[in-house]
């Protein structure tokens, strides 16, 4: 049985000495970070408590884990919720099949186990304590939160759409958000001995627990604004004309003004920057933008109610950028 052991700071490869160097770092990792991003990142280190992640869409939620993983040099431990995730999936299973085979293997020895005993309770007494061995550690299959609590080194654990499982598997969460910690019923309680750091991402389709969220700091990612959706979006298509940048930046943040069944999100405008620089564009024309509008806009609806605005949203962003 493994004793619980005291949450300590991590020893990570990447220096939190300030929210400055967060910035930093996860600038060399390719995200662009908002200051409110930054000081959440340095707080959680610090602090040892999760983040839970909130906001829409395609945002950075999820890479925001993957970033701060390359930049710390730390494994990327990632769940994946979704309705009627249980602990066999997220927490252990037993390994039955290994299970199986050394029983089989060691029928034989049944003989030896059992020895001279005088009666079936004195067999039944050495066979139970024989059959504890296939319930250790090494018949044990990790899933992603023990083996997010083994990391010897620490490790960053992204429990990804949390919105998405059921409310008792957020119940279940709730010994590990607050002691780095899980017990299994037949080797006791297992802590972490660096305790990993843990992101929650949410897109709010259903309201989380009060349990939850006092455990855990809070940051919500919305979109950027003009400014900072520039430097994101230069930083992940290299090369882009600054003339261009600009237009696109007008245009996108335009689009989110209107009322429509899904606005486009910042992957949505890193991924039409990259449509734009493939087909050498430098200035937005309308055939060109009712062409490529489905890489920003997924349904058919909201690229109609586009369409009837196109050419006042293109002039408009050709003029924002001075073109």
């Amino acid at each position: 049985m493994n004793d619980a052991v005291p949450a300590q700071v991590g020893n990570t490869q990447a220096p939190l000495e300030s929210i400055d160097a967060v910035d930093l770092g996860l600038e060399s990792a390719g995200y662009i970070a908002s200051r409110q991003i930054s000081t959440a990142i340095y707080l959680a280190h610090h602090l040892q408590k999760p983040i839970l992640v909130e906001g829409p869409a395609g945002v950075g939620k999820t890479e925001l884990a993957k970033s701060v993983a390359t930049w710390m040099k730390l494994p990327l431990i990632r769940m994946q919720c979704y309705e009627g995730l249980d602990e066999a999936k997220a927490l252990y299973e037993w390994k039955y099949g290994k299970q199986l085979l050394y029983t089989q293997i060691l029928k034989d020895k049944i003989n030896s186990v059992i020895g001279e005993s005088d009666n079936l309770a004195q067999s039944l007494d050495k066979l139970h304590s024989f059959g504890d061995v296939f319930f250790s550690h090494q018949f044990l299959e990790p899933r992603p939160l023990l083996r997010a609590l083994e990391e010897p080194g620490g490790a960053v654990l992204l429990i990804d759409e949390i919105d998405k499982s059921d409310q008792e598997f957020e119940a279940f969460l709730l010994e590990i958000l607050s002691d780095y910690q899980v017990t299994i019923p037949e080797l006791g309680t297992i802590g972490a001995k660096v305790p990993p750091i843990v992101l929650l991402t949410s897109n709010a389709t259903r309201d989380l627990g009060d349990a939850l969220k006092r455990r855990c700091l809070h940051l919500h990612i919305g979109f950027p604004d003009e400014k900072l959706e520039a430097r994101i979006i230069s930083s992940r298509v290299p090369g882009i004309d600054g003339r261009l940048l600009k237009q696109l930046v007008s245009f996108v943040q335009q689009l989110r003004a209107m009322d429509l069944k899904k606005v486009p999100s910042v992957s949505e405008a890193i991924d039409w920057a990259r449509v734009l620089v493939l087909l050498h564009t430098s200035v937005l024309e309308v055939d060109l933008v009712r062409d490529t509008l489905n890489v920003l806009l997924k349904f058919e609806a909201d690229i109609e109610a586009a369409n009837k605005q196109i050419a006042g949203l293109t002039h408009k962003a050709r003029q924002d950028a001075g073109v």
